[in-house]
């Protein structure tokens, strides 16, 4: 029984990635089906907190697709992968494991998982284990250890972002099970395609875009779907996306965050980086949280830049060094939106 290559799959969100491995792994499942080959496929999302965070648990979750039950905890590691290894082992059979969003499970249980998993075939006697990585980051196998690289990644393949008429017809067809013939008025594919071509090519954005677009136009008593109903999906997307980041983020980000919403009450509209840091300071006082350095807050109001909440623009200050002059790029009813949110989280009167 001859085992597949390892293949590492990667490339941008909303690429086709998951959707294509799956639909292969299904025809692979039916061709082995007819022709009596005994074929395993496990699918793991490494994203998932209580599935892959340590190495234990992921080995439990995969013994546990083979029928074996581990408890949450109390048994050595290696004891775990025993088990496991034995309970794949216990007939002929070649199994294909998918691991989507490898590069979480990286970061969060660390390389030795993965070179494991990629040496169990030396463990084995009668089946054959292959994995199919998964992968957003497009530089994440550059980062693991050399031996798990070249063990991973024995076969690749890049998943670049669709361009805007890969979109449109990928729109297109969606449309026709989603839509009444003529809803969509001329050009709605097309402006949902260019949104979603701007931003990497996301094919799931797009789909999400027009499906808002059709709810507002719905909700509106609209017949039709309009291109100004393109523009208010985009920016419901838009605020509902950053609205979810805030209230995910971790209490010294929304802190951060909090402290500049306060700033931009006063009258400057323009502030600075010590500007922030002294009334995070304060701030962090009547809550009881202990600061951050400013160095850290610093960071933080980086990755706020990132996100699209704030413009942070570095400036020179000569001999002084340089900092960030910041202005809130949010509407004003997003900021009241946000700062709601934020009082409930840091539980603020």
């Amino acid at each position: 029984m001859n085992k597949p290559s390892n293949l590492f799959i990667y490339g941008k969100t909303g690429t086709g990635k998951t959707v294509s491995v799956k639909y292969t792994t299904n025809s692979l499942l039916e061709t082995a089906f007819k022709n009596k080959i005994p074929l395993k496929v496990v699918y793991v999302n490494c994203k998932l907190k209580k599935v892959s965070d340590t190495e234990y648990r992921l080995v439990a979750q995969l013994a546990k697709e083979f029928g074996k039950m581990i408890p949450a905890t109390g048994l050595p590691t290696d004891e775990v992968y025993k088990i496991f290894f034995k309970a794949v082992d216990s007939k002929n059979q070649i199994v294909i494991l998918i691991l989507d969003e490898i590069d979480q499970l990286a970061k969060k249980a660390g390389d030795a998982i993965l070179y494991n998993l990629t040496r169990i075939n030396e463990e084995l006697r009668k089946s054959q284990l292959s994995i199919i990585g998964i992968s957003n980051d497009l530089v994440f196998v550059d980062n693991l250890d050399p031996r798990v690289k070249s063990s991973l990644s024995e076969e690749e393949i890049l998943f670049p972002p669709y361009n805007a008429l890969q979109i449109q017809d990928i729109l297109r067809e969606r449309a026709k099970l989603a839509f009444k013939q003529g809803v969509l008025s001329n050009g709605v594919i097309e402006k949902c395609a260019a949104y979603a071509a701007r931003e990497h090519g996301d094919a799931r954005r797009a789909l999400e875009l027009l499906r808002v677009a059709g709810e507002i136009a719905e909700r509106s008593g609209s017949q039709k779907v309009l291109l100004k109903h393109i523009d208010l999906a985009e920016n419901k997307i838009e605020r509902e996306r950053i609205l979810d980041a805030v209230e995910t983020q971790p209490k010294q980000f929304q802190a951060v965050l909090y402290s500049l919403i306060l700033l931009s009450k006063g009258k400057n509209l323009v502030f600075y980086t010590g500007d922030i840091y002294d009334v995070y300071k304060d701030l962090c006082d009547k809550i009881n949280l202990r600061p951050l350095t400013q160095r850290r807050v610093s960071d933080i109001i980086g990755e706020l830049d990132m996100l699209g909440i704030i413009n942070a623009r570095i400036i020179s200050k000569g001999r002084y060094g340089r900092t960030r002059e910041i202005t809130l790029s949010t509407s004003k009813e997003l900021t009241q939106k946000i700062e709601v949110l934020l009082k409930t989280a840091l539980d603020i009167d």
